[in-house]
């Protein structure tokens, strides 16, 4: 934990290395009072970024995480059904958060914010691909350096995921979310797969290898997802969830 710590700590904090002079300066040959105060300072900008994400995320209420693609254009549909599922889950009664970014985050929130409901981003620095969509609440973002600290608001403060397609972000927040049930790590919730075309591949593998060949998890572990293709029945899985629990309405 210490050298990721410290890896992400200088590649932070010198954003115009190049990747061969970052590499570098995290295997060079340090003495121990340095190792000791990197980390120190490190491990207080870690803290710091916990501390807001806690104080602003606490006060959101009941909120679903939509996750995908920051490539995704206006044009393609899966756009225009993430920002349709967003405006059902604010009728239902739930905040949207997302990354804060283009593409499938920002159908997220401006399907959020267009309907009146809570829009949550959590934003990431990094060298492409992102910037503060205009759907964000603005009291309601939060800048973030480490993904690891980011990743723990996304699962900490919703209470459920739709994961539309997206890159390797998105499935490693999605795997991410599905280790953490799996392990009983958090209490489970309901996850929610769009687009029956794009994960088949990924969900046939799945299956057939990591089940069935390699038998490296469990056949219950299937279940711990739902693949749909509409916003309603991607909202409808998630409030048929919770239909036993009280849910109000956090706007």
């Amino acid at each position: 934990m210490a050298i990721i710590i410290e890896q992400q700590y200088v590649i932070t904090d010198n954003k115009n290395m190049t990747d061969e002079e970052r590499i570098k300066k995290a295997f060079e040959k340090k003495n121990w009072p340095e190792i000791k105060v990197t980390d120190s300072w490190a491990t207080f900008k870690i803290m710091a970024e916990f501390v807001e994400g806690f104080e602003k995320m606490s006060r959101i209420g009941p909120c679903v995480s939509i996750f995908g693609s920051a490539r995704t254009k206006p044009e393609n549909p899966y756009y225009a059904l993430a920002e349709e599922i967003a405006q059902k889950l604010v009728h239902a009664g739930f905040g949207v958060i997302t990354g804060g970014g283009p593409g499938i985050m920002e159908a997220g929130n401006k399907g959020a914010y267009e309907t009146g409901g809570k829009s949550v981003g959590l934003g990431i620095e990094l060298p492409f691909e992102q910037f503060v969509n205009k759907y964000v609440d603005r009291d309601k973002m939060i800048h973030f350096d480490y993904f690891f600290v980011r990743k723990v608001m996304f699962m900490k403060y919703a209470q459920g995921f739709v994961a539309m397609p997206g890159g390797l972000g998105t499935l490693d927040e999605l795997f991410e979310a599905l280790t953490l049930i799996q392990t009983h790590k958090v209490a489970r919730f309901p996850v929610v797969l769009v687009g029956s075309e794009y994960w088949k591949g990924l969900l046939d593998w799945i299956q057939t290898t990591m089940l069935e060949k390699e038998k490296n998890i469990s056949p219950e572990d299937l279940f711990l997802f739902k693949l749909v293709d509409t916003a309603d029945d991607a909202v409808n899985y998630i409030l048929d969830y919770y239909a036993d629990m009280s849910i109000s309405p956090n706007f």
